[in-house]
């Protein structure tokens, strides 16, 4: 496991704020030479620290602005039917996210979809409609007001 020190913290949040900083603002900003910084970066990223950068995209802009977070119990507690949820699960684009969780149930998804309409769709015609499922129960989000996934 790599140290993670305040320097690699600080680079992790810069990064974090914003993926597409250049070297040598980010080495500016956490106190480096551009050539330090730019190692401890690739160090980062090599050791599986950093796993990759990607855009965060406005769900409204695309037409996904209806949200769900979706609880998921099981009929069976195999690994066997654990699996054939989750090749399922993998296939449907509306599910952007899937935990597999402790507690009452097995699974947590988060869902985006156009609007209640396309959730219901996706509701009764994908999830509802897996042999695996025995309970759903969903959490429409209202609002937003911290969200640092990206």
């Amino acid at each position: 496991m790599m140290k993670i020190d305040a320097i690699n913290t600080h680079i992790l949040r810069v990064l974090s704020d914003d993926g597409r900083v250049s070297n040598i603002d980010l080495a500016e900003r956490v106190g480096l030479s551009p050539s330090a910084c730019l190692r401890r970066v690739q160090e980062l990223e090599r050791s599986g620290v950093i796993t990759g950068y990607r855009a965060v995209v406005n769900p409204l802009k695309i037409g996904r602005g209806f949200t769900a977070y979706i609880t998921v119990g099981l009929n069976d507690h195999t690994k066997a039917s654990q699996e054939a949820f989750e090749r399922a699960i993998s296939r449907s684009p509306e599910v952007r996210e899937c935990h597999n969780i402790t507690g009452s149930v097995e699974y947590l998804l988060r869902v985006e979809v156009e609007d209640l309409a396309a959730y219901k769709v996706f509701h009764t015609e994908i999830l509802g409609t897996l042999p695996q499922v025995h309970a759903i129960t969903s959490y429409v989000v209202m609002g937003s007001p911290k969200d640092e996934r990206a």
